[in-house]
């Protein structure tokens, strides 16, 4: 197999009926403020296409829509109808119920197609057991493995996803977090609890934050963490928000990038670091030295006024 320099298609599969969540709109349910399918499609934004098989809502992101036809048909057959709409040498096959995917996943599933001979790379559960929605795949074997179903079946429609993994040659990635997906609203609830943890939480928000803005940066939270700190306490608790949003406006008049929010952040932290040092009132006068005046300056002659 030769390498790909990492080009990359994605099909994200958003249809499914969601019967053990009573039917719900499962890609529309918000966990961090965000819908499922939207922290999917931010984690896959590395594709040059994405193609979502489901019928048409709105997404922050671009996305080319598709349908089995008929719709209903299962996830081989919507994987079928996604893989037409694609054109790179990889296709990242992701469900649109993944809460915890990142864009480092992701990377991940596609530079281990890179690294050796495997026709695909699943993300394996906490229980060891393969993803094949959580899945990177070298696009013409899965065509084949899916033309291989289809003649021996005489239709995809009501297959496992499953049935796929025997005709590739498969290596596989532990990621129990990444592969956490939502089935019930319990685990809808366990996602919405994790985001909230205290080691996540502050990542979460400036992902969210990020994608609601339409911010494609990738911001050095632990940076500007220490500049809002050192701001409030060497200055005043209101300069951390305010410091923060003008070094933002600063590196955007910049430019804008990492680099640029990164040196207008040590800029303005070496300005409350100077501030901080300075002292809060004027520095007293040191004490002189008493001084011996006898030895140091003959006494003043006293002259009565009498005195000729």
């Amino acid at each position: 197999m030769t390498a790909h320099d990492g080009a990359h298609d994605a099909v994200v599969l958003a249809g499914g009926a969601a019967r053990r969540l009573d039917g719900a709109d499962k890609p529309g349910v918000r966990v961090g403020g965000r819908t499922l399918l939207d922290r999917v499609l931010a984690a896959c934004a590395g594709a040059r296409t994405t193609v979502v098989v489901a019928d048409r809502r709105r997404t922050e992101r671009p996305v080319r829509w598709t349908r089995e036809e008929p719709p209903g048909q299962g996830p081989v057959a919507a994987l079928d109808a996604g893989l037409r709409q694609v054109t790179a040498p990889v296709t990242v096959v992701l469900s649109a119920d993944l809460p915890f995917l990142t864009p480092g996943t992701v990377r991940d599933l596609v530079a281990a197609l890179d690294a050796g001979a495997a026709e695909a790379a699943l993300l394996a559960d906490a229980e060891g057991r393969v993803q094949p929605l959580v899945a990177a795949y070298r696009t013409e074997p899965l065509r084949r493995a899916l033309d291989g179903l289809a003649d021996r079946h005489g239709s995809l429609a009501g297959l496992p996803l499953r049935a796929l993994v025997p005709l590739l040659t498969v290596t596989t990635l532990a990621d129990p977090v990444a592969s956490f997906d939502c089935d019930t609203w319990e685990d809808i609830a366990s996602a919405r609890a994790r985001i909230r943890e205290h080691g996540r939480v502050l990542d979460e928000w400036m992902t969210a934050v990020k994608d609601e803005l339409r911010l494609d940066l990738d911001v050095d939270t632990a940076l500007l963490l220490d500049l809002a700190r050192d701001a409030a306490h060497g200055v005043a608790r209101p300069a951390a928000p305010l410091t923060t949003f003008l070094v933002g406006y600063a590196a955007a008049r910049a430019g804008g990038g990492p680099e640029a929010v990164a040196a207008a952040a040590r800029r303005a932290a070496e300005l409350a670091a100077r501030w901080a040092a300075e002292p809060p009132e004027r520095p007293a006068v040191p004490e002189q030295p008493t001084a011996d005046r006898s030895a140091a300056a003959p006494a003043a002659e006293t002259v009565h006024p009498d005195a000729p």
